[in-house]
């Protein structure tokens, strides 16, 4: 059984893709290169860290993956604008990103400057104003390490930081990031997810942990792990 974007089962917002120049902007931004133990190495931009032939030769960077949910229990499931070079149309978590190679976002205590992305992206994205999202409402949780092709040219291969917020939010989706949101409860995501494409690394955290986090949204200490990288390579 799977719903139609249309029949928006919870909290829904579409929003229309519009003609920009955002994307090709974002291609040029600087991320942070790492080792596969987090070490940061370097940088490069967005465009090298998503061409596969540079992946292929083991190009990896930092990235995070924020799983969103309200105070009612639901879960904030995004498509992907179509605009997006890599899973475009792709069904994925709240928000999926990189901090970037500046100063405050390459600071690594407790994951600051990931979550100061987070918190950037999140406004960028889903029109979240910092203000109603701390970095203290951004929870950093583990990491995860995968690599997946997209299509042509492009692919992922990230060091990729799962952080939580559990807050109730106002959303304004940009259209140029995002084409629809939708809050789901615990027993609506996996229908609703039946016949749509599925962003790889939502895919693993959704099979591998987000279950777990869901259960014990009021508990989420007993599932910070700061040493461990998962490696799904």
């Amino acid at each position: 059984m799977s719903f139609p974007v249309e029949m928006k089962p919870i909290t829904s917002i579409a929003s229309q893709p519009i003609a920009t120049d955002q994307e090709e902007a974002l291609m040029n931004e600087i991320c942070i290169t790492v080792n596969e133990d987090d070490m940061a190495i370097g940088s490069r931009t967005k465009r090298d860290c998503h061409l596969m032939d540079n992946i292929d030769k083991g190009l990896l960077h930092r990235a995070f993956s924020v799983l969103l949910f309200n105070k009612k229990g639901e879960f904030l499931l995004t498509q992907r604008a179509s605009s997006k070079v890599t899973f475009p149309n792709y069904y994925t978590n709240a928000c999926c990103s990189h901090p970037l190679f500046t100063p405050l976002e390459k600071e690594e205590k407790d994951g600051l400057g990931v979550r100061r992305a987070a918190q950037r992206k999140l406004f960028q994205e889903l029109g979240i104003e910092p203000n109603t999202i701390t970095l203290e409402d951004i929870k950093y949780i583990t990491r995860i390490l995968y690599k997946s092709p997209s299509s042509g040219l492009w692919g992922e291969h990230e060091l990729d930081y799962i952080l939580i917020v559990h807050k109730d939010v106002e959303l304004k989706p940009n259209p140029n990031e995002v084409r629809h949101a939708v809050f789901l409860g615990k027993d609506d995501l996996r229908p609703f997810l039946e016949g749509w494409p599925i962003s790889p690394w939502f895919q693993l955290i959704h099979d591998r942990f987000l279950y777990n986090y869901w259960d014990n949204l009021n508990n989420l200490e007993k599932f910070k792990d700061h040493k461990t990288i998962h490696k799904f390579v």
